[in-house]
């Protein structure tokens, strides 16, 4: 990209923003299918191992192809910011969040977080963590003052972990608020940035330290690579000891699909206008049906986080959830009534996805612990697509129970 002129739209940064003119002339990114790169003398060998000539040298290190992937996504997350980021791209969303938690964390440390959290993330602070000797602290975290006390009751905690908005209640965090929080007891932020994506929502803008994405979602947006990328302020932090802990655990990316990515960005903001215009839409039409007790989206004054979605959030996105009053069975035939939408557990692709957790994602947790997330036994999880809104309408209204 031409650092001599400036680029002031943001969709004019999703499709220029990171590329390097090719030495072969081509004009879109090759996928550099190589493992390994070589050098013109041993002594040009020394000094990029030494770190004081920029070069590649072996692609778990890095590769041209994840450059330009990366330098895009720290581009969008940072544009009009006055600040820069670096961007490491992950194998997956999770590669990315492990990388994050083992760079900061060590035995004894704790980590806050809310409820209402990915399954997978919820697993690595529940599961993985206490195992290392790190606890996890879950709370309400938009309960400011009680989130204060926790903080100052217990220096132990050492990150601050947030998702917003999170998955798959739709539940919104204050990161303004929280970011002020954790600044003022010395604790390192993050926020999972992947159901906003940086068009719709810029954690550093309110001063959180690090996010992470499951490129695999809205940023690729067509469903064809999985991917995560880690991104950080801190540059000296994320050049040296973050890119030398992640080269080790060896969650890199691999080339094609960075290549997939790059090409899916180009389309975000187009694809997010879209999206979001349906989801709107879709929620207001599901709000109004009488076999649907609730709809969980931010953009409806009837949600809980409304005003936080609306002061941090360029529009509320593209996810909702929405409760079925006939619980399990109810939502079972929902399901399989629907005739164009998909039924699947991803999300962030241009067709509508829908899924029922208590049926596939989390059908062996107990019903206990799945409501006190607020997942309960008649709940749909929605995608909203980019398809014609009157079909995906349509679709939904067939498949709703009768009245």
């Amino acid at each position: 990209m031409n650092k001599s002129f400036p680029l002031t739209g943001w969709g004019s940064l999703a499709v220029h923003g990171g590329h390097k003119k090719d030495p072969l002339y081509a004009h879109q990114v090759p996928i550099y299918a190589s493992s390994s790169y070589v050098f013109d003398t041993a002594e040009q060998g020394m000094r990029r191992f030494d770190g004081k000539e920029e070069g590649y040298i072996y692609s778990r290190w890095g590769n041209p192809t994840l450059t330009e992937a990366e330098e895009k996504i720290a581009a969008l997350e940072t544009f009009q910011l006055d600040m820069e980021a670096k961007g490491i791209l992950h194998a997956s969303g999770m590669a990315a969040i492990t990388t994050l938690l083992l760079a900061h964390l060590k035995p004894g440390d704790k980590i806050i977080s809310h409820y209402s959290l990915y399954g997978g993330t919820n697993d690595i602070l529940g599961k993985v963590l206490p195992g290392l000797q790190i606890s996890p602290v879950i709370s309400d975290l938009r309960d400011l003052t009680k989130t204060e006390d926790i903080l100052k009751a217990d220096p132990a905690i050492k990150m601050m972990y947030l998702e917003t908005p999170a998955n798959p209640t739709i539940q919104c965090v204050d990161l303004e608020e929280l970011g002020r929080l954790a600044k003022k007891y010395n604790l390192v932020t993050a926020c999972d940035n992947t159901f906003a994506t940086p068009y719709l929502q810029q954690p550093f803008r309110y001063g959180i330290d690090f996010i992470v994405h499951s490129t695999t979602k809205f940023l690729n947006g067509h469903g064809t690579a999985i991917g995560g990328i880690l991104l950080g302020t801190d540059l000296s932090f994320m050049n040296g000891p973050c890119t030398k802990l992640h080269r080790l655990l060896g969650g890199n990316a691999n080339p094609f699909d960075a290549f997939l990515l790059i090409q899916g960005m180009k389309t975000l903001e187009i694809r997010m206008d879209r999206h979001c215009r349906n989801a709107m839409e879709v929620a207001a039409f599901l709000e109004a049906q009488p076999s649907v007790a609730r709809v969980n989206y931010t953009g409806l004054a009837s949600h809980p986080d409304h005003h936080t979605a609306l002061k941090q959030m360029r529009h509320p996105g593209a996810m909702l959830s929405f409760e079925l009053k006939g619980g399990l069975q109810s939502g079972i035939d929902f399901m399989n009534k629907l005739q164009m939408c998909v039924r699947t557990v991803s999300l962030g692709t241009c067709d509508t996805l829908l899924s029922h957790p208590a049926s596939m994602t989390h059908y062996s947790v107990p019903k206990e612990e799945k409501e006190k997330y607020g997942i309960t036994d008649g709940l749909i999880r929605m995608n909203v697509g980019i398809e014609n809104l009157a079909d995906i309408i349509h679709d939904l209204g067939q498949a709703l129970p009768a009245d």
